[in-house]
């Protein structure tokens, strides 16, 4: 066993070295950035042109600002059950010719997504199909309401339900999530529910309701357009202008108030799954995304779990072999974020052993900063990410509207950057001291039971 311990530390060792030389490299590197130009329609419309002749391809990207936390009480759903209805057909689009008529085109990456922030869509075609791609998504923002109909509606609403069963209901530890943001944020915050939508809301909506949801918030001036890649930008204005121009832009509605998130203590939530193994969630609410903090806990989170050398993965997959696996992360989020250890336990052990020896790591780091080397390949490692997710056209497109979405410009990257790279050993420690109280907090522990759910079953909640 000594000699197979011996020869996993010397594997270790030389794939550090490996790595260590790429990211080296990435590291002096010049700072990556995404060069764009951005321009406002009359109508509201947000235009980001990114030209780019190394590869033969062009993604158009559109993010609508509005997401989940944007549901008035009751419509739980609305934002994600629209990610669905968009595809289904328009004005000028038969129903369910979205995707064929692009895949006839030769376009990939077709698809979109919803969270608690933002709606996107997103597309990657042949230069010479770019106005395509910019007629089927000026249809869909301008003309989606006279297509959708009762039997479209029903169709997606039904689809949704389908999915929230297949990604929570029926799937492993799939309610874990649901619980914890019931507990971390009050009722009145718009991260307290999940994207997905209840059943309840969306059984309860109706033809009407989704229409009026679509008016206040699918206008270009609630929008912003992406278009990345193999272009000449001027010629690419002019199509824009052409198809999206003529669309009305109207006022949105104001955004929900935000309830503070204080924690008083700990909460304890005791839940029960027909899984083989335990795991333990660990969760605090911390500030919004692009703060200082943000950044800083980004990197206390990366030296707790990014790589086999990290403490929590070091300790607890390694050395004490009690976890199958362990991450941590700063979900970063435009009203407040969540920062988020979860452990599985191997098979023999519990999450009340994991959640011991979290807590003795987060307790280290609290007492004292980290090493300058664990730091340094923090940083490191947030940019390497960085850069290799500029190799692809469509993640340079999203990133452009994410970085527009939340900061209002699309260039930010270098700042971003420079955000982490600023930061020193002393705020890793002050971060996780102020923002990862041990005492305030909800714990979450997934105990396995042949006699529950798949999903998990939330037998107490514990103060």
């Amino acid at each position: 066993m000594a000699i197979a311990r011996h020869r996993f530390d010397a594997l270790l060792r030389g794939a550090a070295f490996a790595l260590g030389t790429v990211w080296a490299a990435v590291a002096t590197a010049a700072p990556p950035e995404i060069a764009a130009d951005k321009t406002k329609l009359d109508n509201g419309l947000e235009v980001i042109l990114h030209e780019d002749h190394r590869t033969p391809i062009v993604t158009v990207n559109v993010w609508y600002h509005v997401g989940s936390k944007d549901e008035p009480a009751g419509k739980n759903g609305f934002a994600h059950l629209f990610e669905h209805l968009m595809f289904q057909g328009s004005k000028h689009v038969p129903e369910d010719a979205y995707f064929r008529m692009l895949e006839r085109a030769g376009a990939s990456d077709i698809n979109g997504s919803t969270n608690t922030d933002r709606t996107n869509y997103f597309e990657t075609v042949p230069p010479n199909q770019l106005e395509l791609a910019l007629w089927l998504e000026s249809d869909r923002m301008g003309f989606l309401l006279e297509h959708v109909d009762q039997l479209t509606f029903a169709g997606q609403r039904d689809v949704v339900k389908n999915e929230r069963r297949q990604r929570y209901e029926n799937a492993p530890y799939g309610l874990a999530l649901l619980h914890i943001r019931e507990h971390l944020f009050p009722k009145a915050h718009p991260y307290n529910l999940l994207t997905i939508g209840t059943p309840q809301d969306l059984d309860a909506a109706n033809l009407d309701d989704v229409k009026a949801f679509f008016r206040q918030w699918y206008v270009p001036s609630n929008a912003s357009l992406v278009i990345a890649g193999d272009i000449d930008k001027t010629k690419a204005k002019a199509l824009v202008d052409k198809y999206f121009g003529p669309l009305r832009g109207a006022r949105t509605p104001p955004r929900r108030p935000v309830p503070d998130v204080r924690l008083t203590g700990q909460t304890r939530l005791e839940m029960s799954a027909q899984v083989e193994l335990g795991r333990v969630y660990v969760s605090w609410p911390t500030p919004a995304f692009f703060t200082s903090a943000d950044a800083e806990l980004d990197m206390a989170a990366h030296v707790l779990s990014s790589g086999k050398t990290s403490r929590l993965y070091k300790r607890l997959v390694y050395d004490l072999q009690i976890a199958q696996d362990v991450s941590a992360y700063q979900g970063s989020l435009q009203l407040g974020s969540v920062f988020e250890i979860v452990a599985t336990a191997a098979p023999g052990h519990t999450p009340d052993e994991l959640l011991k020896v979290i807590d003795e790591e987060v307790a280290k780091l609290q007492a004292a900063p980290p090493d300058d080397a664990e730091l340094q390949r923090a940083k490191t490692s947030v940019r390497a990410q960085a850069v290799f997710e500029l190799e692809r056209d469509a993640s340079r497109a999203d990133k452009l509207n994410q970085y527009n979405h939340f900061t209002g410009d699309p260039g930010y990257l270098a700042k971003d950057l420079e955000a982490h790279e600023r930061v020193t050993l002393a705020q890793v420690k002050d971060a996780a001291t102020k923002y990862l109280p041990l005492g305030k907090r909800v714990v979450t522990v997934v105990t396995p039971n042949k006699a529950a759910p798949v999903c998990g079953r939330l037998d107490k909640v514990l103060p």
